[in-house]
């Protein structure tokens, strides 16, 4: 690589490639590229479980009595990502929101993703896959710089629960920022206002994914979540090419997207680690 630019970094070994000085730099002051929702590209098209019970009364009866007319609408808005988990790693992505549940009366012990209905494969079948892509990137696989690079760690688990207090390989829960916004510039408000209460002192997410809601939905009926995530992402990219990562008030650290292999999201926010060697040399 010659002079500062990360731009010709190869995308699904980054972390490994970033320039040594970045080495010593704590992973919660990078800039790290993330995926909302990873798992949301295999839902269970077949699924007859009731629909996410965070969702408005109005949504859940209407699913409840016409099924067959209401549910093409909640794939349609349900999925995030288009590409595999294998896929999103080799593009870059090194932080994974994933959402786990059982399905309701299921006499397994199975587990599986959700967000708004379930996916067909299993949260087992998912870590193995996983597995194997860390197998076959044996450095990057870490997902640390020189300090834990040494320790031969390998990936980090942050769960949202009070079973971290009783389990020492688990992270506690990471933050993550969500604006509740169906669009770009109302979103980029609610972050531009929520930066100046500064950031997290560890691992924090920005999550610049949209959120429709039923009202919105019912006056896009040929819409889905993806028309509306790539014709805000200019708009969004525009944000994020602005942001710096580090310590200071105002910084960033993990950035989640939707559809995040549909644009240059990801180099976007690698690029924006730049910025701290630039201040360091």
């Amino acid at each position: 690589m010659s002079g500062l630019s990360l731009r010709e970094l190869p995308m699904e070994s980054w972390m490994s490639h970033l320039p040594c000085a970045l080495w010593d730099t704590p992973l919660y002051h990078l800039a790290i590229p993330g995926s909302h929702n990873a798992i949301t590209y295999c839902l269970d098209m077949n699924d007859r479980s009731p629909v996410d019970l965070t969702q408005p009364d109005m949504l859940q009866k209407l699913d409840k009595y016409m099924k067959p007319l209401i549910r093409p609408f909640v794939y349609k808005w349900a999925i995030t990502q288009e590409y595999t988990i294998k896929q999103q790693l080799d593009c870059g992505i090194r932080y994974c929101d994933l959402r786990i549940a059982h399905r309701p009366n299921d006499s397994s012990t199975d587990l599986y993703f959700y967000h708004g209905v379930y996916t067909t494969l299993t949260v087992e079948t998912v870590l193995m896959e996983i597995r194997e892509w860390l197998d076959a990137h044996p450095k990057e696989e870490v997902l640390t710089l020189r300090n834990l690079w040494a320790l031969g760690y390998q990936v980090i688990v942050s769960y949202e629960h009070n079973i971290v207090n009783c389990n020492s390989d688990l992270w506690p829960h990471i933050p993550y920022w969500w604006a509740n916004k169906c669009k770009a510039e109302a979103l980029i408000e609610a972050f531009e206002h929520r930066k100046q209460h500064g950031r997290p002192g560890g691992f924090f997410v920005t999550g610049i994914n949209l959120t429709e809601d039923l009202k919105y939905i019912c006056t896009h009926p040929t819409e889905s979540l993806k028309d509306l995530v790539m014709s805000t992402y200019p708009t969004l990219l525009s944000w994020v090419k602005e942001q710096t990562p580090g310590s200071k008030v105002g910084s960033l650290n993990i950035i989640a997207g939707d559809f995040i292999t549909e644009s240059h999201f990801v180099p976007t926010v690698v690029m924006l680690n730049e910025k701290l060697l630039k201040w360091s040399s």
